[in-house]
């Protein structure tokens, strides 16, 4: 976050270490960022004195404001996209990206300087937010480890199906979930859905039914439709030419997902934010 928001034009004065003091850290800036873990945000603010020209920002997507008691003058900004490291953040906090924000006004004033756009959440709506925002990106992830542990038992790597998915995910942008939607589970074909289920290793069929329980849902059909519940159960009643053989299978610094990385030693950024 430092790193962008300096290319933008603000003046980062410096930043906060563990093994500094950080109770001067608000002192002749405008606004101190709080780059910690979620669970260190409200120790680390209360340690920071307040300063009525200083603005305490957090950048935590299911935190609200209460955590930055005492100070006064308080905000949040949570980027809407991934930061596995220092230099990927700092360009994608510079591409436009969507940034929760809430409280004082230089929230969103810096969101405007990074080049983003600013939404505002409902703070009781906050953790479902945030929930969101690792079901769109941490939890694509996850299932894509799935992708390639399965590609794997066939023969193939994960390059393979990227096409796949990046297409898939180009199809929502377009046309939207609902008529994104391919494949078996989408058409119920629960012989289909039995002979993946006899295919894989038992610690990935969890997983898979859970996905399929999902694609039946955004079809239209529930949890309890006869073709869901046939597919589940088509294992147990499937010839053996069906099944195949398994396949054996201060706080700490560094951001939760979706919160942007820091320096390995940095609690807080101080930024001087009029700049030229």
């Amino acid at each position: 976050m430092a790193a962008a928001l300096a290319a933008s034009g603000v003046c980062v004065r410096g930043l906060v270490g563990r093994r500094d003091d950080p109770r001067l850290a608000a002192v002749g800036v405008d606004a101190v960022v709080l780059a910690t873990p979620d669970g260190a945000v409200a120790a680390v603010a209360a340690a920071i004195e307040p300063s009525d020209g200083a603005v305490m920002l957090h950048l935590s997507g299911s935190l609200g404001l209460d955590v930055l008691a005492p100070h006064t003058r308080i905000g949040s900004l949570h980027p809407l996209v991934a930061l596995p490291d220092p230099e990927i953040g700092r360009r994608r906090l510079l591409s436009g990206a969507t940034f929760a924000v809430d409280g004082d006004p230089l929230a969103a004033e810096l969101v405007r300087r990074l080049g983003g756009r600013a939404c505002r959440v409902d703070p009781r709506r906050r953790a479902a937010y945030h929930a969101a925002a690792c079901m769109a990106s941490n939890h694509v992830v996850a299932l894509l480890g799935q992708v390639e542990r399965v590609a794997a038992s066939a023969g193939l790597g994960l390059d393979a199906f990227l096409d796949l998915a990046r297409a898939a995910v180009d199809d929502v942008a377009e046309r939207g979930t609902v008529a994104a939607l391919t494949g078996p589970a989408a058409r119920g074909d629960t012989a289909t859905l039995a002979r993946h289920r006899a295919a894989l290793d038992p610690e990935e069929v969890a997983a898979y039914d859970a996905m399929v329980g999902l694609a039946h849902r955004l079809a239209g059909r529930g949890a309890q439709d006869p073709d869901l519940l046939l597919a589940r159960g088509a294992l147990s009643a499937a010839p053996q030419s069906v099944r195949s053989s398994s396949v054996p299978s201060v706080p700490s610094v560094p951001s939760v997902p979706s919160v942007p990385s820091v320096p390995a030693e940095s609690l807080a950024e101080c930024l001087a934010v009029p700049c030229s």
